[in-house]
């Protein structure tokens, strides 16, 4: 059974959320002192987050944040601030979905039984991709770089692991943002640069700036490596 954590200002909403979700089998837990969001985070242990902007104290922002110092649990922020500002935040932060009020509860809970798809059940034990001397580690989600090894994002896992697949290919940017996000009606094109360009600097930092190349107006490709 999944654990979701609603992070919701709104008593109403966040009730009517967790009574759904429950006729669908999830285990809901609503947070109610929003001072200490993350001590309610680490009592139960979720495996996927709903998060409001506009709260009490912090904002949503402040919270993805913090957990994101902890876990890689996926975040869907529910909020009616939809301009791409906004969105364009939510995913910088470090969330994986954008669902704008009001909304459809089916709706909402297709999304989470997506999201939690490709979180959970997505890779195959045991497996390794190799490019060139950096490995790319299925189970775990990391990246190995002679002695340098770092811990990857679902997004940033899954843009490499769509561009290992390749093999030197060039995978497009519509590809990349299907595989991100099942319904990327919510998501513009300045989205996945975010996320590129995050993913980037990291790959920076253990000596890896030039493994994505970019096709211009194709997509991207790894190189960069001798």
């Amino acid at each position: 059974m999944y654990r979701i954590l609603v992070v919701e200002d709104d008593a109403v909403i966040a009730e009517q959320i967790a009574k759904y979700l429950e006729k669908w089998g999830y285990e809901v837990e609503t947070v109610n002192d929003f001072a200490d969001v993350m001590g309610q985070f680490a009592a139960c242990e979720p495996q996927l987050v709903l998060m409001d902007i506009g709260l009490p104290f912090y904002n949503g922002y402040y919270w993805c944040g913090e957990i994101r110092k902890v876990s890689q649990v996926p975040i869907i922020f529910i909020s009616s601030a939809s301009d791409n500002m906004n969105v364009v935040m939510a995913v910088n932060m470090g969330g994986d979905d954008f669902v704008v009020k009001p909304f459809d509860l089916e709706i909402l809970q297709a999304k989470i039984q997506a999201l939690l798809r490709r979180a959970y059940a997505f890779t195959a034990p045991g497996t390794v991709l190799e490019y060139r001397g950096v490995l790319l580690n299925m189970t775990d989600m990391s990246l190995s770089f002679q002695k340098n090894r770092i811990e990857l994002t679902k997004n940033e896992f899954r843009i490499l692991q769509s561009l290992f697949e390749a093999a030197g290919g060039v995978v497009s940017r519509d590809m990349l943002m299907k595989r991100l996000w099942d319904d990327e009606c919510f998501v513009d094109d300045n989205t996945l640069t975010v996320n590129m360009n995050r993913l980037r600097k990291r790959l920076g930092e253990i000596g890896l700036a030039e493994l994505i190349q970019t096709k211009k107006g194709v997509g991207y490709l790894l190189g960069g490596l001798s």
